[in-house]
């Protein structure tokens, strides 16, 4: 079974080698039919610590690394400076 993989903007760099990243998915409401944007967290692991908060990455399902780290960094695009 392939592992899912998922986009994101980093919101939080605080901890060592561990991301939170923020990913959003839209939906149609069933009943409204308006779209709906839901987020949610991901702890993500980071080995190089080398993305920071701004940061759009791809996280992928990982084995468990700690109690709330089930995802790691594949990729990433770093924010552009201005």
């Amino acid at each position: 079974m392939p592992k899912r993989s998922l986009q994101g903007v980093v919101v939080s760099d605080k901890q060592n080698k561990t991301l939170v990243v923020r990913v959003e998915r839209r939906f149609t409401h069933p009943l409204f039919k308006k779209t709906v944007r839901r987020t949610k967290k991901y702890y993500a692991h980071d080995e190089n610590n080398e993305f920071k908060v701004g940061d759009t990455v791809w996280i992928e399902e990982h084995r468990p690394i700690s109690k709330l780290k089930r995802w790691a960094v594949v990729r990433g695009e770093k924010r552009k400076a201005s």
